[in-house]
């Protein structure tokens, strides 16, 4: 993740802007203003870490917006270089340690740890689906069921859990489903436009519901292909069937010559949750999108104590 990046800048400029940071009158009526402290972050639970890298931008960014001597004091964040984001800590464990002007710590303390709760709760939940399907060759997959603004941190943090990135945005893939069939004509109008039209790198994926549809998709050319809200067993017969008509394929073109059959990804969606993922995953199929990743995580509990030095 670049932490300095303009897009991540203004999130986390904004988080503190909205929090008014800069201007806490509590601390600012209560705390001598040379004073200062160090803040140990704790983990409160058995977690996996993702945020690390927004402490020292939150800081920095403060700065810029408080023009109080204090603000630009000196300042170190401080961590084990065996914890880092994407590492699984222990409950009661310090995660980082920061030493900063004290008015400083407490203005900023809330905003560093509501986005350290989310990115490492994400990350939590994302873990335990990837561990679910341990032994496997299938991988989890995000979604687009992000909150607004913060897809990038959320994706990032389903990284760090050792989830895999579905598509960014509307431009980064071509996804087919069951609205634009219907109103492009069908799947073969819409799969044939889309064929025809992409740029050279995007494949073109396609929302299958049952075996019928799953039979259009790969008679007109579909790259890869999306199962939606199938059972287990009706994932197995689709995945086996697309491996039948990759093989078909490949013996037309080149019957004899023991061709290496192009790939259709296979992909499950839809009603997957922990208790049932390990039997999707044991289907065969490719991949297994998970909206809850990003839309259902719950906040790591994670705190801050500061003492003065």
């Amino acid at each position: 993740m670049d932490w300095k990046s303009s897009r991540i800048d203004a999130l986390l400029e904004q988080a503190l802007v909205e929090d008014q940071a800069a201007k806490d009158a509590t601390t600012n009526l209560t705390i001598d203003p040379e004073l200062r402290a160090t803040a140990s972050i704790l983990a409160r639970q058995e977690m996996v870490v993702a945020g690390l890298g927004a402490i020292p931008r939150f800081l920095e960014i403060f700065a810029r917006l408080d023009p109080r001597p204090q603000a630009h004091n000196r300042f170190e964040v401080i961590h084990h270089p065996e914890i880092f984001d994407g590492v699984r800590v222990h409950q009661g464990q310090v995660v980082a340690v920061i030493r900063h002007n004290a008015r400083v710590l407490l203005s900023c303390e809330r905003v560093i740890l509501n986005l350290l709760q989310h990115l490492s709760g994400i990350a939590t939940l994302t873990r335990k689906y990837v561990d679910a399907i341990e032994g496997t060759h299938a991988r989890v997959l995000d979604t687009r069921k992000t909150v607004p603004g913060m897809r990038a941190l959320e994706k990032y943090a389903v990284l760090c859990g050792g989830g895999t990135n579905h598509r960014i945005d509307l431009a980064s893939g071509i996804l087919i489903k069951n609205n634009h069939i219907a109103l492009g004509g069908g799947l073969r109008a819409a799969l044939t436009r889309a064929l025809e039209n992409r740029k050279h790198h995007q494949r073109v994926q396609v929302e299958v519901r049952n075996a019928q549809e799953l039979e259009e998709a790969l008679e007109y050319g579909a790259e890869a292909i999306l199962l939606d809200n199938m059972t287990p067993d009706q994932v197995r017969k689709s995945v086996e069937r697309v491996k039948l008509a990759i093989a078909g394929q490949a013996l037309a073109a080149n019957p004899g010559a023991g061709a290496e059959p192009r790939r259709i990804p296979t992909e499950a969606s839809g009603g997957i949750v922990l208790e049932n993922i390990r039997a999707y995953a044991e289907t065969g199929v490719d991949f297994i999108s998970v909206g809850a990743l990003t839309h259902s995580a719950k906040a790591a509990d994670i705190s801050m104590r500061i003492v003065a030095e």
